[in-house]
């Protein structure tokens, strides 16, 4: 933990206050490179001479961190209703931390045979190249980071704004932070960085003012209502991750989303003015607001399931809507909400294999895609994202339900799957087939 004096932040224990703390100062390496995308797929293997005219995406959840995974009953008394397992029990190529048996025969078959795959998740809070050399380990396979699709994966084309000052919140430490600066933003401000230099924006932080100053660091301009000109200006927020501190985070996203222009510590004149759409709510240049993951629910190491950012974002919704009238005064909370089961990751996904194909068959051959194969455990999200979506390439895409994770055999899924499979292996065998592709798995 970084700590100095002179901190307005953290005043001495004895005076009733914190102790004193400055942000650390920038790394001395902070260049930024774009990411380059080439599937071990294009290289490690032959050409094959019938090229497959189809492609997978295979569900990949976090392990939890409990050793097995348990279902989540209906908790009723409790006031909320669970009706699936949480999305972080992966069945499909893991089970906890470890390779289920054929999951590592069914992704050395496609890259023998050189068909495309990506990995998809609704997990976040680390690099691509972090989470995906994890999974390479466990399931003994090749895979570089451009077959890995988390929740927030799809932030990094938004090259518009990598030029741009982007409040990112959540996620442990300033992990996030630096998951968003590899993917080419260059001006990243967390909570954090502005409770230590602002500590009047939330006075109830201090008890966590030692967390904050382990990585919080300067903020390109000051908070200056005086001056707007001069002034912080945030041009989009990003929640990337679970956040920690639901507090403070919805106390500097409703500041900046009532704010002018996104300048911090100013107030639109355009709120609450029934003229215009919206009530006036953001529509005075505030930055959009981007979520990355839908999931209500989750499963940690208690035995009943945890609200994830699903559960902050509904958090949110509630303080907008008291602040603002919501619903019953025509006012919404304009936001995108990205991840499983939503149409934008799938379409993320679909580029992602496009392109792999493209390089599969050296330069060629992306529009020949027919027909995407999602393989997943979990009819609310795996499934019902594949069969809701509609590409806009013309694409195919037919849902397998595995037996190995969240679904239930003999239960009726509340969204049906293509065809019900009994592991990863044979969800394969059973797309070549469909497929017509003259090969044997």
């Amino acid at each position: 933990m970084a700590v100095c004096a002179r901190h307005p932040l953290i005043r001495a224990i004895a005076r009733s206050e914190l102790l004193q703390c400055r942000p650390r100062a920038l790394p001395s390496s902070t260049s930024l490179r774009r990411h380059a995308h080439r599937s071990l797929q294009t290289s490690s293997y032959a050409p094959t001479p019938n090229p497959p005219d189809f492609a997978f995406a295979f569900e990949y959840a976090n392990p939890p961190s409990r050793p097995t995974p348990q279902p989540v009953a209906h908790h009723h008394s409790l006031g909320y209703v669970a009706h699936t397992h949480p999305h972080s029990i992966d069945g499909v190529l893991l089970r906890s931390s470890t390779a289920l048996p054929r999951a590592h025969a069914a992704l050395s078959f496609l890259q023998r045979r050189r068909i495309p795959f990506v990995l998809l998740t609704n997990g976040g809070g680390k690099h691509e190249a972090e989470r995906v050399a994890e999974l390479s380990r466990k399931l003994d396979v090749p895979l570089d980071e451009g077959m890995i699709v988390q929740s927030h994966t799809p932030f990094r084309e938004m090259t518009e704004l990598w030029d741009k000052t982007v409040l990112v919140v959540g996620g442990d430490g300033g992990s996030c932070r630096e998951v968003a600066r590899k993917y080419g933003f260059k001006s990243v401000v967390t909570p954090a960085d502005l409770i230590v230099a602002h500590p009047e924006i939330w006075p109830f932080a201090r008890v966590f003012a030692p967390y904050y100053c382990s990585f919080a660091q300067p903020l390109p301009a000051p908070i200056l209502p005086s001056n707007p000109a001069a002034s912080l200006k945030i041009d989009a927020i990003y929640v990337y991750s679970d956040p920690r501190d639901w507090s403070l985070d919805t106390t500097i996203i409703l500041d900046l989303l009532l704010s002018h222009a996104g300048i911090l510590g100013t107030l639109s004149r355009k709120n609450d003015d029934a003229s215009l759409p919206n009530r006036g709510y953001q529509q005075d240049g505030q930055p959009p607001l981007y979520f990355s993951n839908p999931d209500l629910w989750w499963a940690a190491a208690y035995h009943l399931p945890r609200l994830g950012q699903g559960g902050f974002r509904a958090a949110f919704e509630g303080v907008w809507a008291a602040v603002t009238g919501g619903e019953r005064r025509g006012v919404e909370l304009l936001k995108t909400v990205i991840g499983k089961p939503f149409a934008e990751t799938y379409e993320f996904a679909e580029k992602r294999l496009r392109a792999h194909r493209q390089g599969l068959l050296d330069g060629g051959g992306a529009a020949g895609l027919k027909s995407v194969y999602m393989v997943g455990d979990n009819p609310e999200s795996d499934i019902r994202g594949a069969n809701s979506y509609r590409s806009a390439f013309g694409s195919e895409w037919k849902s397998i339900l595995v037996k190995t994770g969240v679904y239930r055999d003999g239960t009726q899924p509340a969204w049906a799957p293509t065809v019900l499979v009994e592991d990863v292996y044979e969800a394969v065998q059973w797309a070549v087939r469909d497929s017509g592709w003259d090969v044997k798995v």
